[in-house]
């Protein structure tokens, strides 16, 4: 569940700050990506360097950096996470964070989170049991966040109580099971479409569209994030996808193609066809390399199966599918003419006439249709962020 989040690891003053190395360590080998934030206290405890080398990215303390002052900008932080984890979280920072007091990086981060919280507290058993820690901390739970509760153990003065902070395999079980706990396709089955097809002409030559998958395998990675275990069938492409829970079927054509999506569609939940299929395939492919010989040379053309329209056809009640449409003029009626010729629930539009969308580029700018005609538009997005709109989307309604 920790694969490809973008997790911030708030570090502050206590002797527990040395396990966060071994927790950041842990993120980054579960494939999350981590950026650290640590107070001027912490680092009596822990090296910055230390840090950085482990999580692959600089310790940020200050507002600026370097000799020009370069801004360190706690918005853009706040909105990067998917998840903000303060381990260890000192009785300090707790009473900060519990009454808004900005006076460092890492508080004016949190201030401007818009993830989920997780805190982790650290300290002598007689500070976490005074009534003003308490109610600190029951204070930050009534925001909404997450407290992993200090272990009992033998403490760094010599005491033995509750007040030691929660070991990093445990700190990275419990974010693993908050992501779990917060994936809204949990155990739903998403087959998605992705990249174009290649209709043979002859053993080398063939027919296809620029498409690259990149939307797709967004998608794809999106689904998987929250949860579901997606089947992506994709056409050529050079795009890699490592998610444990992507099982990738590799297809030329679209005929292949379709055989590979009848296979999962009837266990399927929710049906993405954002692949760019070949209207038409040669009708006859020729077995050898077509010579070059006359000036002129025809092709006859057969229509190829629309997988999107087949599958609609068998589509349950239960089922959710969603459609792509790539329109150069008269987008939102020809889309619309899609929701109901091909039993979408959902339709994503693209226009060739917007900039920056469309085939090959890293950004898309959409609009979303539903079958009620329901009209959403969206701004130009990396495939990254209009995947998550998109998947968002779909869970909402779903």
């Amino acid at each position: 569940m920790l694969k490809g989040k973008k997790i911030i690891v708030g570090v502050t003053g206590s002797i527990a700050a040395y396990k966060a190395a071994i927790f950041v360590r842990l993120l980054v080998k579960e494939g999350a990506e981590v950026k650290v934030l640590m107070t001027e206290a912490a680092k009596s405890f822990i090296s910055p360097l230390t840090l950085s080398t482990l999580s692959k990215n600089p310790v940020l303390s200050d507002f600026t950096q370097g000799q020009e002052g370069e801004w360190n900008n706690h918005v853009d932080l706040g909105l990067w996470a998917d998840a903000f984890i303060i381990a260890p979280a000192s009785a300090n920072t707790i009473a900060k964070m519990a009454n808004g007091l900005c006076d460092n990086l890492l508080l004016a981060t949190y201030l401007s989170a818009r993830c989920p919280v997780l805190f982790a507290p650290a300290m002598d058993l007689d500070m976490y049991q005074h009534p003003a820690v308490q109610t600190n901390i029951q204070r930050l739970q009534q925001f909404g966040h997450t407290l992993i509760e200090a272990r009992h153990g033998e403490l760094a003065s010599g005491l033995v109580g509750q007040g030691r902070m929660a070991e990093p395999e445990e700190l990275t079980e419990s974010l693993s099971d908050f992501f779990g706990r917060n994936a809204p396709l949990k155990g739903k089955k998403v087959l998605i479409t992705a990249g174009p097809t290649y209709e043979a002409i002859d053993p080398v030559r063939f027919i296809g569209n620029y498409s690259s998958g990149k939307m797709g395998f967004a998608l794809a990675q999106e689904a998987a994030q929250m949860g579901a275990h997606v089947t992506l069938v994709a056409g050529p492409t050079h795009l890699v996808i490592e998610h444990p829970l992507v099982n990738r079927i590799n297809v030329r054509s679209g005929k292949e193609m379709y055989e590979a999506c009848e296979e999962h569609y009837a266990t399927s939940h929710i049906n993405i066809f954002a692949a760019a299929v070949a209207d038409y395939a040669p009708a006859q492919v020729a077995n050898h390399k077509i010579k070059k010989e006359n000036d002129a040379f025809e092709i006859k053309l057969s229509k190829t199966i629309d997988i999107a329209k087949t599958l609609g056809s068998k589509k349950r009640e239960e089922q959710f599918n969603v459609g792509f449409a790539l329109e150069t003029n008269n987008e939102i009626e020809h889309a619309k003419g899609k929701i109901k010729s091909k039993n979408f629930d959902l339709i994503v539009l693209n226009s060739l006439q917007d900039t920056g969308a469309g085939f090959g580029h890293d950004t898309n700018k959409i609009t979303l249709i539903d079958k009620a005609n329901n009209i959403q538009h969206f701004e130009l997005k990396s495939k990254t962020e209009v995947a998550k709109d998109i998947i968002k989307n779909i869970v909402e309604k779903f």
